[in-house]
């Protein structure tokens, strides 16, 4: 008889509405709802609204540049717009910014992805009261998420904006064992507003870098006391 009654004891389990179980749930819940607003609240302070527009505007801009080139040109053609100094010309470009071929399709992809995280690790784990340096880090964010879409979308990148700035020579030369071919370039490669983006957040940021006194430094206030 105590056996019995002794291992209903070890089997007994509250009821699925018993106030102890519905006291404890609505505390979880309530310090699961209070670490998240502390998070949203955090990252917030960290990524304001403006410089999460500038982000958004760049992927915007340059993924709707690309949409009318589409609707407007057939891939491989070229119509001047200001002489020959400047050309819409709609390709495909498999390598990287600028016509740059360093490797394979998931070579940039790859590429992409870990530039678009080494520059979320920079802006929420530097502190700096400079504008600059963050509006650098949020156009070459923008920049390169907008190529990355491409690369997911089409399996290659679109440019169309076509430049004939200046030409470029370099002859051929010898340093100690090493032989230099040379190199010539008569028109700069075809490129697109993402990598503009990318470029001129870059320039920013290494600017901010040389020139400003208030250098970017590691936020380590989130270490537990």
């Amino acid at each position: 008889m105590n056996h019995s009654v002794h291992a209903a004891g070890l089997h007994h389990s509250e009821p699925q509405g018993s106030p102890h179980r519905m006291v404890h749930t609505m505390g979880v819940n309530q310090m699961v709802h209070t670490m998240g607003d502390d998070l949203v609240k955090k990252y917030a302070k960290t990524f304001p609204r403006k410089f999460l527009i500038i982000t958004v505007v760049a992927i915007l801009v340059d993924q709707l540049s690309k949409t009318a080139v589409f609707h407007l040109l057939s891939l491989g053609e070229s119509v001047p717009m200001a002489g020959g100094f400047f050309r819409l010309t709609l390709i495909l470009n498999p390598g990287g910014v600028f016509g740059t071929r360093l490797g394979s399709q998931n070579f940039y992809t790859f590429i992409s992805l870990l530039a678009i995280g080494v520059t979320l690790w920079f802006f929420f784990k530097t502190r700096t009261k400079e504008n600059s340096f963050r509006v650098g880090l949020c156009l070459v964010l923008g920049g390169a998420m907008g190529n990355l879409i491409d690369r997911f979308r089409f399996g290659e990148v679109v440019d169309f904006l076509d430049f004939d700035f200046f030409n470029i020579t370099l002859p051929p030369t010898k340093i100690l064992f090493f032989k230099f071919p040379g190199f010539y370039l008569d028109r700069w490669p075809v490129f697109n507003l993402a990598d503009s983006f990318v470029l001129i957040g870059m320039v920013l940021v290494i600017v901010h870098l040389l020139v400003s006194k208030d250098t970017p430094t590691a936020d380590i206030s989130d270490k537990s006391e």
